[in-house]
């Protein structure tokens, strides 16, 4: 498999609803929330890429474009955009859609770096 049909097969989509426990004061969702799910999206990537245990050694930045109000949908979409040795970086976007209505809008994203690790935590080749 090259390596752009392995970033195109480990691109990751999920979708989830935003619900009044995710949210702040404002009613809309938690900073922190979106940090967790982009981070969880960038794993799944991350380990869908190189079936290989992987840790987040990093997010380099982490831009919030539009508020994320609750009784949204929102698709995190992650995927991979450059190859080291041990590493690799996922970037990870938020995109809004509102349930009744068509369109949607991109409101976060960011960038996290994963290191590819063996049983004792020493950093391994990212592609065997």
């Amino acid at each position: 498999m090259t390596l752009e049909q392995r970033i195109e097969t480990s691109k990751t989509s999920i979708f989830k609803a935003v619900f009044p426990n995710t949210t702040n004061h404002y009613d809309t969702l938690f900073g922190g929330t979106a940090m967790h799910m982009m981070d969880e999206v960038a794993f799944i990537t991350a380990t869908r890429f190189s079936r290989q245990i992987m840790v987040t050694v990093s997010s380099d930045r982490i831009d919030f474009k539009k508020s994320i109000p609750a009784g949204t949908i929102v698709e995190l979409i992650g995927q991979v955009t450059k190859v080291g040795n041990t590493s690799l970086k996922v970037n990870v976007e938020i995109y809004i859609e509102q349930m009744y209505a068509e369109g949607r809008e991109l409101a976060v994203h960011g960038d996290f770096t994963f290191v590819a690790i063996d049983e004792n935590k020493k950093p391994v080749q990212v592609i065997k």
